[in-house]
């Protein structure tokens, strides 16, 4: 009997410890805002991707009752600088992380300036269903009141909860939860500096929980045919922005050039003056594949408006942002050139 007892009380101090064990969440650090370090805390003025990624998960009491955190550095890098290199190191490393069973869910320390790009990017290269989740920062490390510390506790919040699973590659930032592919940042200065203008955000995260209003609208991750494994670069794709009388200048010296792709941030519906309707049938001409996407903030650009593509041989972004565009072309080149698949691909992810 007392044997039994014995038994009896190992199995459940043993199910005791499975049931308080923690997911495991990897940080993988790229530098930016959050890790940046100023001369005064009521100044603007500081050095982005200063401090270690250490540092940072130091900076967040509590963190260690959410997760078991790791930490990685990838690079540190203010945002402006942020690449394709980069990128590619990132999406390498995130595929290795869930291949290996090395944590349950991964965080992104990331500058503002293109975290919309890395999310979409990554959304649509890696290959596992598990949460990735970026975030970052609008004041340094070292600023009065800085936002850091809650919005990287906060996205570990979201990538340790088991319903983040599937939702695809996300932003945390302000308390609100946006998809990687819709999410844009819409300030230069204020700490709420992120909105999915077209959908909304997909859900919320306070005071430690989650709430998810609805899902990605788009197909992502392992459901896109965008595996990057063994490339060591990705074709150039070029953004050429419109304005009131603007010259094909831009676009000839990208065709010239010998780029892959270009994406037009047009006029409205994407609409294309004289001039760079001239130079769009020149680099088409030379084999450069031309999306029409638009500088205008929400909305989507058709097909068959104004312009006529399927005689001018344009494809269009849909309601992607020029430099999202870019991103879904430079990864769809790797695939085709057909201009009719590469529609597809816009109209799917």
């Amino acid at each position: 009997m007392k044997k039994l007892t014995l038994i009896v009380c190992i199995l459940f101090v043993c199910a005791a410890a499975n049931a308080q064990k923690l997911p495991r969440v990897k940080i993988l650090a790229t530098g930016g805002t959050i890790a940046g370090k100023g001369a005064s805390v009521d100044r603007a003025a500081y050095t982005a991707g200063s401090l270690p990624i250490q540092d940072l998960i130091d900076a967040v009491p509590g963190i260690d009752k959410v997760a078991e955190i790791t930490g990685e550095q990838i690079s540190n890098v203010g945002s402006q600088d942020m690449s394709v290199d980069i990128w590619m190191k990132l999406n390498k490393r995130i595929n290795e992380i869930f291949k290996n069973n090395e944590a349950d869910g991964i965080v992104i320390t990331h500058g503002t300036d293109t975290q919309e790009e890395t999310a979409y990017f990554l959304s649509l290269t890696v290959r596992y269903d598990n949460p990735v989740v970026l975030t970052g920062s609008m004041r340094p490390a070292t600023a009065m009141s800085a936002d850091g510390p809650k919005n990287l506790y906060d996205a570990v919040v979201v990538a340790a909860s088991p319903n983040s699973k599937g939702k695809g590659v996300m932003v945390a930032f302000s308390e609100g939860i946006f998809d990687g592919r819709d999410v844009v940042k819409v300030s230069t200065t204020h700490v709420d500096a992120f909105k999915s203008p077209n959908t909304g955000p997909i859900g919320q995260v306070y005071d430690g929980r989650v709430s998810y209003y609805m899902g990605e609208r788009r197909k992502s991750t392992k459901d896109t045919p965008f595996d990057i494994t063994g490339l060591t670069k990705l074709p150039e794709v070029a953004v050429v922005e419109l304005f009131a009388d603007a010259p094909g200048t831009g676009i000839n010296a990208y065709t010239a050039a010998g780029v892959a792709g270009i994406v037009t941030g047009g006029l409205g519906n994407g609409n294309l003056n004289k001039a760079n309707t001239e130079a769009v049938v020149n680099a088409i001409k030379k084999g450069v594949v031309v999306c029409r996407a638009s500088r205008v903030a929400t909305g989507r650009v058709t097909l068959f408006d104004e312009t006529d593509d399927s005689r001018l041989g344009t494809i269009v972004g849909d309601d992607l942002s020029p430099q999202k565009a870019r991103i879904l072309l430079m990864l769809g080149l790797t695939q085709t050139k057909d201009k009719k698949k590469l529609q597809e691909y816009f109209f799917t992810y």
